[in-house]
This record gives structure tokens, C-alpha cells and sequence, in this order.
């Protein structure tokens, strides 16, 4: 194993590794949107079944709902934070909210959501068993490790895989609540186990991705190793011009 296939290591013990964990948590919740991005995603929801189950109105509920998303998206974009989180949001309660003044089942407004969460789900198992686990492609990135994990960190490798197939099953678990209440219960009853089942799964995802990624291997700086091979390469190039440019000087002065 050269020098640049050996991962990154802290060289400060506990300390280091007490870092390296809180990098851990705090890219994670960068990339699943923090405590905020849940919000975001869960009280559009939350403010459609309210009003529903209170005025039994669908238009009413949807258009309240959507306007809060709005909201909330403008907020991010006046104070400047990343509004990809909001904005997909957004995008899902449009959705929901068009399909069900459209066919006039309050159910319909949780089903984009359902169908994504389901999709998701086998998303995650399917990448896990063709050994490009899903939670690597999107935290490989984040990590600057981009793929290398697949080939020269293979302890994140493993962690990927175990992240990705718990995603893969809390989200199944959680089709397989909402699911049948959608077939067979009533639209207030869905609309309060789906809010009900917004938070809970992600972070119980998100902790257990902490656990699996704290006990991995540190991920290969792919960025830092490309910078320093570009500088590296560049230092070259100065010291052979240096070399070329001495070598010029001698043979000038024998002419003379």
C-alpha cells in the first residue's frame, strides 16, 4: 500500500477521533438536512391533516399546506442557507397537494411521498446488494472520498453497506405501516401515522449511520491527494526549468 492509499489518520489519539466523530455527525445531518430539513419536510403535513381533520376541506388543507412550504423555502433563501432540502419539499406537497384536489381523496396528498419513501427503500437494498450501497454515493462526496471507498477503504466500504440496507429497511417498514392504512383506513387516519412516522425513522436512520460510519476506517481525502499531486507536479516543472535554466548559463559563458 503506497502513501496515498493508506486513509487519512488523525495523528492526535482520542482527541483526533473525538473530531473525526463530530465531522461525522455534523456532515451527516448536512447531508440529510438537519433537524430543520426534517422539520421542513414534516410540518407541511402536519398542517394538512390539522385542517383536514378539523374542516374535513381538501382544497383548504392543501393550499395551507403549500403556502407554508413556500414559506419556509423563501425563509432559506433570505437567510441564504442551502434551500435544496426546501425546495424538494416543496416540490413533494406540490404534488400531493395537486393529486389530491384533483381526485378529491385527502389520501392522495400523502401518496408521492409514500411511493418515494418505497422507492427509496428499494433503492437502498438494490445499490447494497450490486455493492455500490447508496449512502456511499451520496456521503462519498461530502466526505471528499468520492468512490474511493469501493476500492482503497474497504472497512467504509462494509459500513456503507450495513448504513444503506438499515435505511433500506426502516424505509420498507415504514411502506409497510402506511401502505395498507392507505388501502383500507380513512385520510385522517393515514395523515396522522404518516406525520406520526415522519421523524422518528430518519434519525433512528441517521444514528445508526453515525454508529456504523464512527467505527469505520477515516475516509481517503481524494480532493487533498489531487491537490498535492498537482503541486507536486507543478514543483517539477519549476525545479526542471530551474535545472535547464543553470545548465543555459555555463555554455553562454564559454561562447563569451
Amino acid at each position: 500500500m503506497t502513501s496515498l492509499d493508506k486513509p487519512i489518520v488523525d495523528q492526535q489519539g482520542t482527541g483526533g477521533d473525538a473530531d473525526a466523530s463530530a465531522a461525522t455527525k455534523a456532515a451527516l445531518f448536512e447531508a440529510f438536512g438537519g433537524v430543520r430539513g426534517m422539520v421542513e419536510t414534516t410540518v407541511p403535513g402536519l398542517v394538512f391533516v390539522a385542517i383536514f381533520t378539523a374542516k374535513r376541506d381538501i382544497h383548504t388543507a392543501a393550499i395551507a399546506a403549500l403556502g407554508l412550504s413556500l414559506l419556509m423555502g423563501v425563509a432559506r433563501l433570505l437567510r441564504k442557507d442551502t434551500v435544496k432540502h426546501a425546495f424538494s419539499g416543496v416540490f413533494g406537497v406540490a404534488i400531493g397537494a395537486v393529486f389530491a384536489m384533483m381526485t378529491g381523496d385527502a389520501k392522495n396528498f400523502h401518496l408521492p411521498g409514500m411511493l418515494y419513501t418505497l422507492g427509496l427503500a428499494v433503492a437502498y437494498i438494490v445499490t447494497s446488494l450490486a455493492g455500490y450501497p447508496l449512502l456511499g454515493l451520496i456521503l462519498g462526496p461530502v466526505f471528499k472520498e468520492n468512490l474511493s471507498w469501493r476500492t482503497r477503504n474497504p472497512g467504509r466500504k462494509v459500513a456503507y453497506t450495513k448504513a444503506s440496507w438499515a435505511w433500506g429497511l426502516i424505509l420498507l417498514a415504514k411502506s409497510a405501516i402506511l401502505f395498507p392504512l392507505y388501502w383500507w383506513g380513512d385520510a385522517t387516519e393515514l395523515g396522522w401515522v404518516k406525520v406520526a412516522l415522519g421523524i422518528p425513522p430518519m434519525l433512528l436512520s441517521v444514528y445508526l449511520t453515525w454508529i456504523f460510519l464512527a467505527k469505520a476506517p477515516p475516509p481517503i481525502d481524494v480532493i487533498a491527494e489531487m491537490e498535492a499531486a498537482e503541486a507536486a507536479e507543478a514543483a517539477g516543472r519549476a525545479e526542471g526549468a530551474e535545472s535547464a535554466k543553470d545548465e543555459l548559463v555555463p555554455d553562454a559563458s564559454r561562447r563569451l
